[in-house]
C-alpha cells in the first residue's frame, strides 16, 4: 500500500515496511552498499531528541545518492540542492514502520528536469522497494 501525502507542493509518498525502523535502516544500508551507492549520513532524529530529554517516536533519515546522477542536475537546477542528495525517512507510525521520501515525478517537475536528467531520481523507490521487500 502507498500514501500520498500532499504537502504544499511536495508529494511524499509513504509505504510500510515489514521490519522495525532500526532493521529497515540496516536493510536500506545494505542495499545501498550493494548497488554501489554512496551513503552520506543516517540522522537519528529520535535519538538526538532523547540526548535533549525529549520524546519522538522512532524517526530516522538516511541520506544517499550518487554524484553521477546528483551532479547534472544541479548543475542544470542549482536549487535541487535543496532536495539532493536524496533521502528516505524511516519512522514508526505506532506500531507500523514507514518509509516516505518524496516522489521523484514531484521532484523532476519542480526543477523542470528532462526525463533523461529525472532517471536517476527514480532510484529512490528502487532503494525503498528493496528495503521493505520480505525476504
Amino acid at each position: 500500500m502507498t500514501d500520498r501525502h500532499p504537502t504544499s507542493d511536495l508529494e511524499i509518498v509513504s509505504r510500510p515496511s515489514p521490519l522495525s525502523v532500526d532493521d529497515t535502516v540496516q536493510r536500506i544500508t545494505d542495499v545501498l552498499a550493494t548497488r554501489g551507492l554512496r551513503l552520506f549520513a543516517v540522522i537519528d532524529h529520535s535519538g538526538e531528541a532523547r540526548a535533549a530529554g525529549l520524546e519522538l517516536r522512532d524517526t530516522k533519515v538516511v541520506i544517499f545518492g550518487n554524484p553521477e546522477g546528483g551532479t547534472p542536475v544541479m548543475q542544470v537546477a542549482p536549487l535541487a540542492a535543496i532536495d539532493l542528495p536524496l533521502k528516505l525517512l524511516v519512522w514508526a507510525d505506532g506500531d507500523q514502520t514507514k518509509v516516505s521520501y518524496t516522489d521523484p515525478a514531484a521532484l523532476a517537475a519542480r526543477y523542470g528536469l528532462s526525463d533523461e536528467l529525472a532517471a536517476p531520481l527514480s532510484g529512490v523507490v528502487a532503494i525503498a522497494d528493496a528495503a521493505i521487500a520480505t525476504a
